[in-house]
């Protein structure tokens, strides 16, 4: 693998949320097609990789982001219309037709600069938090390497999810403790970095304390490594950044 492999694509994930009175907050989780070649079958949340046009949009708009950060809060926002039919971090004309009608004219290959203007709607870049930063390194030989900012946001009221029926099968909104006993019971599967950071999600009682959270640890890199531990190779990570699990033994790591 050279260097430049190394770097990885850019991509964004959003963690969409979503209260519930008197019950741990829901997630929005997307079961990828079996067909896909990254994380194929897996449970994921929203996201996909950072395009030019993405990039273009962020040197149009004005933000106090720096370039790179901002293309892939754009991509969140992007990538979330797309899989999911819903308008995160979205102001302006932000009804169900609207998100529609932006989720049509992606799937026909417009660009979201030119959408949003002919629509009515401004990006609100302020309403993603940053809650991680995933890397795989090269010994885990995934399929694609990605590098991937993720996010948290507030589920917008009035709109429905809705599956995309491409690269996605299946949606549901669940808690993050439900969605890794799923995984345990063995109606599901979710590659490592999606594991930890559901373990991670699950300590929040509320949307307010996922921001909370997330605004409390540092959004380093992680990039795992491989460490013998009680006579067993495990895949760990660092143990400063807020996850309660901070290792897993190779054998049962799921791979993109």
């Amino acid at each position: 693998m050279t260097e430049n492999d190394d770097m990885g694509r850019p991509a964004a994930t959003v963690v969409i949320v979503r209260d519930r009175a008197g019950a741990m907050p829901e997630l929005l989780m997307m079961e990828r097609a079996s067909t896909m070649a990254f994380a194929a079958g897996a449970l994921v949340f929203p996201g996909g990789a950072v395009d030019e046009a993405d990039h273009d949009l962020a040197a149009r708009i004005g933000h106090r982001l720096e370039a790179d950060e901002a293309a892939a809060r754009i991509a969140a926002i992007r990538e979330t219309i797309e899989e999911a039919g819903l308008g995160i971090a979205l102001c302006g004309a932000t009804d169900a037709a609207t998100i529609l009608r932006l989720r049509d004219g992606l799937y026909d290959g417009k660009p979201l600069r030119d959408l949003i203007d002919r629509h009515g709607v401004r990006l609100d870049l302020d309403a993603l938090t940053p809650f991680a930063r995933w890397h795989p390194a090269p010994f885990e030989q995934a399929r694609r390497i990605y590098d991937t900012r993720f996010y948290i946001a507030r589920a917008p009221e009035g709109q429905m999810a809705s599956v995309d029926s491409t690269e996605n099968v299946r949606l549901f909104w669940s808690s993050a403790a439900d969605t890794l006993a799923r995984c345990a019971a063995g109606e599901g599967q979710v590659i490592f970095p999606t594991r930890r950071n559901l373990e991670r999600l699950a300590l929040g009682a509320s949307h307010a304390d996922l921001m909370a959270q997330a605004m409390a640890y540092p959004v380093e890199k992680v990039r795992p490594w491989k460490e013998e531990r009680d006579g067993e190779m495990h895949l760990c990570i660092p143990d400063h950044l807020g996850y309660p699990v901070t290792s897993e033994p190779l054998r049962q790591v799921r791979r993109a």
